[in-house]
């Protein structure tokens, strides 16, 4: 499944910073405990702050569901940014996008957060909690207050702000510092001298109680844990207390009852005292309960049974079955470390290197490798040369002055290998049109980004963790890296033909269009040249005549197209110059035809040449230069069964798959048909007309994750030598 945790990292993301500001927040650690459990348990896990612009990223990471795919939740971890209903923000926005998610309703966060508001409620259900006052200013003098008291903001959690006090000019002094500290009304309640438990809930329906945990007051019944207890200088746990079983049966069930009545759902935490007469009264309930190393939550699901990686699913899994009924969610029976899926161990990997493979992304984008820049097509060559060394990979250099080098890569003595991995270093972007590398916070950008460099970075990563896995050695593995596709592979043809009739399967590094698709055919290309002159020179009425019908036969080539059967026929650098003073005309115009039938493309070639042999104008001198360049690459049926298993690979994954043609060619279109080839494995993305072009920031190593499990499926069934 795929399951994106939300968290707060930039508070300042903000239009405007207005009204209470949230003093809550996880540390990154704790996040990455959660996502390296969560992927321990088999999930395609993505990390998003939830600031103004979490949408965006949801939809990007999470997409809509098509038919038949599995739908992603969201983990959430967010406390929110500001305001009185921050824990409420995050559940709200999912709830409107249709984004199923761990944790409780907005208006289960609401009643539990509002102090007051729960207090009421427990009291309408019988249930015990401290007698209790709620001051709007610090005019406390003539209330019928019972000391001792504590104060405490009515809407803050860890401790913010708690004092205990037993006179009316601390209180007035300590409910003041509330008011103004914390802009919100102060609750004071009786204070229950005594002992203190917390109970942690998980599920709905049952719901299931840890084992009761108590703070170590150190027999100190006037003690209280302040917010420097729950962060710093944490207090000892006892769990599980040392309780009656009558007792912890009562606690239990208050607990519960209290879950239920503020319609709390899948995990919360409930905090208590008990007297020294046995009376237990309910503090506070914590709708999101600290996943923190040191917090009683996991503390108390580790006496449960629950280590930290089942604790995370287990939640996950009681969320879906809420949603789902019957999901194939995480599984509370993931225990430890021993025994670690080799994909979890891949995506642990890629994630602990997240930011040297960004650093390599970025050297390669801004790196200009403009197909006439040979120079800085080598450059970027020595770059992989080094990276693929490292990998115990060799490599052949093929020379190429007027395009810069090609260069195959291998880990096999022989060119008999089971998977060739195709890639260009070329662009068509001169120096002057680079763009050099820049990212957001969903999308990273750069001259080649989506094209070629973003997919070669995946293959680093993926060949990176297949090492770190001790799974590199078990499958030959090449890759070429041509320097021509800008001018259609004019150079690189034979040894693509070459290395790829010794291959068993083909994969193209390109990348993917946003909604996750690969490449399962291409249109083959073919590009023309048409010149005309009008070789007379003193016929001004002539030059019109010529330019009209210039435009005719530019026209009439155009109207060969057949949409529908692929075949599509495109003039552009549309040229026309004329002089009627001194009568002259030169006409120029290239045409790009895209095709998928090479039968069906030889004959509309004949058909081009046939028309400009016609006497359309005696004066007129036509000329046409180009051709057929690419063949196209189609689906074939040894393709079909390759990409069966991609999917089922994708869909352990949780990486959404699409099969898609693409109207562009590639180096990939001279492969032998009958071979199992695709393309389009390189991160999701884009490469917009006049835009920049760009890859999401999750795909990249979400490919490198697709990319080395294809790999291991391969070596796992037998399907390599």
């Amino acid at each position: 499944m795929k399951v994106a945790i939300i968290y707060n990292k930039d508070v300042s993301r903000v239009i405007n910073r207005f009204g209470m500001q949230n003093k809550e927040m996880y540390k990154p650690d704790t996040i990455k405990m959660v996502a390296q459990a969560l992927e321990a348990g088999g999930h395609n896990v993505g990390i998003i702050d939830g600031d103004m612009n979490v949408i965006e990223r949801i939809q990007d990471f999470i997409p809509s569901v098509m038919e038949g795919e599995r739908m992603g939740m969201v983990f959430n971890m967010a406390y929110g940014i500001q305001g009185e209903g921050r824990y409420t923000h995050i559940p709200s926005m999912l709830e409107m996008l249709g984004i199923p998610y761990v944790g409780s309703s907005p208006s289960g966060h609401a009643l539990a957060l509002d102090k007051v508001v729960t207090k009421i409620i427990l009291q309408k259900y019988n249930l015990p909690t401290p007698e209790f006052w709620v001051f709007a200013t610090d005019d406390v003098e003539g209330s019928d207050i019972k000391f001792p008291v504590i104060v405490k903001p009515k809407m803050e959690s860890v401790s913010f702000g708690l004092r205990v006090v037993d006179n009316y000019a601390d209180l007035k002094e300590a409910v003041k510092f509330i008011i103004d500290e914390f802009q919100q009304n102060a609750l004071v309640e009786q204070f229950i001298p005594g002992r203190e438990f917390a109970v942690g809930l998980l599920g709905n329906n049952p719901v299931e109680a840890f084992p009761v945990l108590e703070i170590d007051l150190e027999n100190d019944p006037n003690a209280i844990q302040t917010y420097e207890h729950k962060t710093a200088k944490q207090k000892r746990k006892i769990c599980p207390a040392d309780l009656s079983e009558e007792k912890i049966n009562e606690i239990t069930q208050i607990s519960i009852d209290a879950f239920k009545a503020l319609q709390l759902r899948d995990f919360a935490r409930v905090d208590l005292r008990m007297d020294k007469d046995g009376n237990v009264y309910i503090l506070e309930l914590n709708s999101m309960a600290s996943l923190g190393a040191t917090g009683s939550y996991p503390h108390a699901a580790k006496v449960a049974g629950y280590d930290f990686t089942a604790l995370a699913n287990r939640m996950l899994e009681v969320a879906a079955r809420r949603y789902f009924l019957n999901p194939e969610a995480g599984t509370s029976e993931v225990k430890s470390d021993k025994k670690v899926p080799v994909q979890v161990k891949i995506r642990r990997f890629l994630r602990g290197r997240e930011a040297e493979y960004v650093r390599i992304l970025t050297s390669f984008v801004n790196t200009n490798t403009y197909v006439r820049n040979a120079e800085g097509v080598n450059n970027l060559a020595d770059k992989l040369k080094k990276t693929f060394a490292s990998l115990g990979l060799h490599f052949q250099s093929f020379n190429q002055i007027e395009v810069g080098n090609i260069n195959y890569f291998s880990n096999s003595s022989t060119e008999n290998i089971d998977i060739l991995f195709l890639c260009n270093l070329d662009n068509d972007k001169k120096l002057n049109e680079h763009e050099y590398y820049h990212e957001s916070e969903l999308k990273l950008f750069g001259t080649g980004i989506w094209e070629n460099k973003g997919g070669l970075v995946s293959l680093i990563a993926a060949l990176q963790a297949l090492r770190f896995t001790k799974q590199l050695r078990k499958i030959k593995i090449g890759i070429l890296c041509t320097t021509d596709d800008s001018l259609q592979g004019k150079f690189a043809q034979n040894l693509i033909t070459r290395f790829a009739s010794t291959s068993r399967y083909v994969v193209g590094l390109h990348g993917a269009f946003r909604d996750g698709g690969i490449v399962t055919s291409r249109s083959g290309a073919a590009v023309y040249k048409l010149e005309m002159t009008h070789s007379q020179n003193d016929d001004a009425a002539g030059v019109a005549a010529a330019a009209s019908q210039f435009l005719k036969i530019v026209t009439a080539m155009g109207e060969f197209s057949k949409p529908d059967d692929g075949l599509v026929i495109a003039p552009g650098n549309l040229n026309i110059e004329t002089n009627i003073t001194e009568p002259y005309i030169h006409s120029s115009v290239r045409l790009s035809v895209r095709f998928n039938d090479l039968v069906q493309m030889e004959e509309t070639d004949k058909k081009i040449r046939t028309l400009l042999k016609k006497k359309v104008y005696k004066a007129l001198k036509i000329q046409l230069d180009g051709g057929i360049r690419r063949p196209s690459m189609k689906l074939n049926e040894n393709s079909e069964e390759f990409i069966k298993l991609i999917k089922k690979v994708a869909g352990k994954l949780d990486i959404n798959l699409r099969e898609e043609h693409r109207w562009s060619s590639a180096d990939i279109c001279y492969i032998n048909n009958e071979k199992p080839l695709i393309d389009g494995v390189g991160p999701a993305g884009a490469k917009p007309n006049n835009k920049s072009e760009y890859i999401l920031k999750h795909s990249l190593l979400e490919r490198a994750a697709l990319i080395a499990s294809i790999l291991i499926e391969l070596t796992q069934n037998n399907l390599v030598e």
